[in-house]
C-alpha cells in the first residue's frame, strides 16, 4: 500500500521546522507521522506530497492508494477509516478532510471514531505534544515488556506508565509517572541525579546530562544531548542542550546546539497572549498562546549565555551570539548578535553544518544541500 502525507498547504505555517521537512515527517511525541503510519501499516510505503524543493529528498508516489492530510495524527480509527473508504471516497471530520482512497474526488464519508489530534499551528506541536506522546506510548508499547530498571533509581507513580528499551542506560535517576508516562528509547541514557517527571520520550541514542531537570511533555528525538532545565519543549533529532541553561515551550530543529547557559523566555511580563513572527503574513502576528518559547530551524546555534525574548522565531542555519537579546525574529543563513547580523556565506554554513555531523558520523548528502540552498536563495 502506498500512502502519501500531504502538506495541506500548511508549508509556511510550521516554518522554520518545515523550510527543511514536510510536516509530515516533523516530530511530535516520540513518531514522526511517516513513523507512525509506518508503525501501524508495516507493509505500506509511505511518501510526501509537499513544496517542489522538498520533494528530491521527500518523494511521493504517481499514483497512490491513499491520501491523508499531514495535520492529522493517526489512531487506530482513522487508520481503519481511511482503508474503509471505496475508491475515490473521501473522509471527513466536520468540515476537515483527513485522506481519500487514491487521489479522492468521490463521495464524501464522515468520520465517526475517535477524534485524533490535529495540529493547524506551529505552537500545537508543544501545545498536544503530551497528548500525542501518551498515543504513542500505547502504540510502541503493547504487548511488549519494558527493561528491568536499576536499583539505583528512584520510581514515582504508576511504574507501568515507564518503558524502557533495550540497551538503554539509566542510573541515580528520580523518575514521576504521575503527570505522564516515560519512554526511554534504545541504547538512550539518563545520567546520574536526573530528575525527569512525565510525559517524557527519549528517542533512540538520545541522553540527559548530569543532573538534568525535565517537566513534560517533552520529546528529544533521535542522538539529541540535552542538560539543565526543560519545559514541554520538542527536539527534532541530533540536537543538543548540553549545559545549564532554562528552555520552555520551544522547538527545536535537527542538528541544533544551544550554548552554555542559554536561557529563554517563555512568557512576557505582562501575562499576555504572545506575538510571533509569521513565514506566511511575514509579519508579527498575535496568537492564543500564553507560552512560547524560542524556535529554531535546522543546523542553527547559539553562543554561551545567549538570551532569547518570549516567542523567538530562528530560522534555518542561523549562528546567534554575543551580549544582549537577538530580534524576535532572525532570518534564515544569518550570523550575529543584538541586531547585528549579516548575511551567513552559503559555502560556509555548509562547511560548518558537515563539521558538526561528522562527529555522529553523518554528512549533507547532495539533497540536504540542494535544500539549503533553495533556502539560502530565498
Amino acid at each position: 500500500m502506498k500512502i502519501v502525507l500531504d502538506d495541506h498547504g500548511m508549508h509556511l505555517r510550521f516554518a522554520p521546522l518545515t523550510l527543511t521537512r514536510p510536516l509530515g515527517n516533523v516530530r511530535i511525541g516520540i513518531l514522526t507521522n511517516d513513523e507512525r503510519w509506518k508503525t501501524y501499516l508495516p507493509e505500506a510505503e509511505v511518501g510526501f506530497i509537499t513544496e517542489d524543493y522538498l520533494s528530491s529528498r521527500f518523494a511521493g508516489f504517481e499514483i497512490p492508494d491513499a491520501v491523508v492530510n499531514a495535520q492529522v495524527i493517526p489512531n487506530e480509527d482513522v487508520v481503519a477509516a481511511l482503508l474503509g473508504l471505496s475508491e475515490g471516497e473521501m473522509l471527513y471530520m466536520d468540515e476537515l478532510w483527513i485522506g481519500s482512497n487514491g487521489n479522492g474526488g468521490g463521495a464524501h464519508v464522515s468520520y465517526t471514531g475517535e477524534k485524533p489530534v490535529v495540529i493547524s499551528e506551529r505552537w500545537h506541536i508543544y501545545q498536544k505534544n503530551g497528548h500525542v506522546l501518551e498515543q504513542d506510548f500505547q502504540l510502541l508499547t503493547a504487548g511488549r515488556n519494558s527493561q528491568t530498571l536499576s536499583k539505583t533509581n528512584m520510581i514515582i507513580g504508576d511504574v507501568s506508565k515507564l518503558f524502557v528499551e533495550e540497551g538503554a542506560v539509566i542510573e541515580a535517576a528520580v523518575i514521576n509517572t504521575k503527570e505522564g508516562v516515560v519512554y526511554i528509547g534504545k541504547d538512550a541514557e539518563i545520567m546520574e541525579g536526573s530528575l525527569v517527571r512525565g510525559p517524557l520520550a527519549m528517542c533512540a541514542h538520545s541522553a540527559l546530562k548530569l543532573g538534568t531537570k525535565v517537566y513534560g511533555a517533552t520529546t528529544l528525538g533521535p542522538h539529541c544531548k540535552v542538560g539543565g532545565e526543560v519545559n514541554n519543549v520538542v527536539f527534532q533529532a541530533y540536537s543538543n542542550k548540553g549545559h545549564d541553561g532554562f528552555l520552555g515551550n520551544a522547538l527545536i530543529g535537527e542538528w541544533c546546539n544551544l550554548g552554555a547557559d542559554t536561557n529563554t523566555s517563555n512568557l512576557k511580563n505582562n501575562y499576555a497572549a504572545v506575538s510571533t513572527y509569521s513565514f506566511e503574513t511575514q509579519r508579527e502576528e498575535k496568537t492564543d498562546a500564553l507560552f512560547m518559547g524560542v524556535c529554531m530551524g535546522d543546523h542553527s546555534k547559539c553562543g554561551i549565555n545567549s538570551m532569547f525574548n518570549t516567542a523567538t522565531v530562528i530560522g534555518v542555519s542561523t549562528n546567534v551570539f554575543g551580549a544582549g537579546f537577538p530580534d524576535k525574529y532572525v532570518p534564515s543563513f544569518r550570523w550575529g548578535g543584538g541586531n547585528e547580523f549579516v548575511p551567513f556565506k552559503f559555502d560556509k554554513a555548509i562547511e560548518y553544518a558537515n563539521n558538526m555531523m561528522a562527529r555522529r558520523g553523518c554528512q549533507l548528502s547532495a539533497e540536504e544541500v540542494s535544500i539549503l540552498k533553495h533556502i539560502a536563495d530565498n
